[in-house]
């Protein structure tokens, strides 16, 4: 079959049945970032319409770039929290209009193409330590356990203790709930797409029950006249501004370390890396040109993992439902948040299994790592978390006159690390 010769299917220990399998699940995992991002971007100006189709656009770009180039199982859409960061600080703290916004991704995505296409990717991969990357995939874990905890209302925000237990008698709590029960036997008889069962059982469990509701607005409809004051609307008159040169520098060092730290963390095959890394940063700067803040290889790409994906073609499936997605768009607001929560606590609680591969009895590993773990879900941000523990690496070391042991890299990763956290502070 002409499919699993050019994605080497077999080499991989897979099949085209499993490698779909991984697709739809990823994509039913990931679907609601098509809602979410436009959502985020339209309060700072962006139209909402135009944001949806762009948003839809680069995400299928990313998926083939990555499925057809890396052959690789990950996922590429516009990531959670480098949106926020987009509109919350670049435009509303900073003062950058939109289009100036759009201008600093394009070259923060030159900027990163220039690092993923030079030796400078190998210096700063091999660089991380063993431990740090361990830890990445830990803390992702926890990162995407909280999130579905979240999503699913187990947890909830408090004014007193910043998280509670939320209401479990509470529909969406209730639902999230079965929903795991049920995912969760189904995953460890080990049935053959048990995550996208599982899905599916719980959405319908939700209608039938009446725990769930239709959206009022499930009627969208997409038009191509707000998406093109977008494609191409990046304005480069503000980038002779210190605020424009700052947002450039941030919106770097994200999707340079946070891609990285994500494909370190999910990669099944790490041989794949430079490829992939290529993939992510390619697409950063389209998500630029369509009009939309930058893509991040997403932590929802371990959904298809789990399922068994392998290669690209895991990506390519979830790029044609993207792409299938611009017809049906109203319907995948359909999808409750009770039947993507158990999915993503399942996936949490396995990247976790990974913290038996960090040396947690020297001090001197553990703790950096300690701190990977920790941040990257309580800041809700991968590149913070990941910024303590690589500045605490070099700092413990040091003080324990263990200086042999520093790959020379990381006393610049830390560095540009504080520098960044130096730029927030006064922004």
């Amino acid at each position: 079959m002409k499919l699993s010769r050019f994605f080497e299917v077999e080499k991989h220990h897979s099949s085209v049945k499993r490698e779909i399998l991984a697709g739809v699940t990823s994509f039913f995992t990931i679907a609601y970032i098509i809602i979410v991002n436009p959502l985020i971007l339209a309060d700072a100006g962006m139209p909402y319409y135009g944001v949806l189709l762009a948003t839809i656009l680069t995400s299928v770009a990313g998926c083939f770039f990555m499925g057809f180039y890396a052959n690789a199982p990950i996922i590429l859409t516009p990531g959670m929290g480098v949106n926020a960061f987009f509109t919350y600080t670049i435009i509303q703290g900073m003062g950058l209009s939109w289009r100036e916004a759009l201008a600093a991704v394009i070259l923060s995505g030159i900027l990163f193409l220039i690092i993923a296409s030079t030796k400078l990717k190998d210096v700063l991969s091999e660089s991380i330590p063993a431990s740090l990357k361990h830890s990445i995939t830990v803390g992702i874990g926890l990162f995407l356990a909280f999130i579905g905890l979240q999503k699913g209302g187990i947890i909830e925000a408090s004014t007193t203790t910043f998280v509670k237990l939320g209401h479990l008698s509470h529909p969406t709590t209730l639902l999230t709930i079965i929903g795991l029960i049920i995912t969760l036997f189904l995953f460890s008889r080990n049935i053959k797409g048990s995550f996208l069962i599982g899905i599916a059982v719980t959405c319908l469990i939700g209608y039938v029950t009446g725990w769930e509701h239709a959206a009022e607005d499930s009627h969208t409809k997409l038009e191509l006249s707000p998406f093109m004051q977008l494609f191409f609307g990046a304005d480069f008159k503000g980038m002779w501004s210190l605020p424009f040169w700052i947002a450039t520098f941030s919106l770097t060092m994200i999707v340079t370390f946070e891609n990285m730290g994500l494909l370190h963390g999910l990669l099944p095959d790490q041989k794949k890396f430079p490829k992939a890394f290529q993939a992510n940063a390619v697409t950063s700067l389209i998500s630029g040109v369509f009009g939309t803040s930058p893509t991040i290889s997403t932590v929802e790409s371990a959904a298809g993992i789990s399922e068994g994906g392998r290669t690209g073609l895991t990506s390519v499936v979830t790029g044609i439902l993207f792409l299938a997605s611009i017809a049906v768009t109203p319907f995948l607001s359909l999808i409750p948040d009770g039947a993507i929560a158990p999915v993503l606590i399942i996936i949490g609680g396995l990247m976790v299994q990974n913290i038996q591969q960090i040396p947690l009895s020297d001090f001197t590993e553990g703790f950096p790592a300690f701190l990977i773990i920790a941040l990257i879900p309580l800041t809700y941000s991968i590149v913070d978390g990941l910024a303590f523990g690589f500045i605490a690496y070099p700092i413990l070391k040091l003080a324990v006159g263990q200086r042999k042991q520093i790959p020379a890299p990381m006393y610049i990763i830390a560095l540009l690390f504080l520098i960044n956290f130096v730029f927030h502070s006064f922004i």
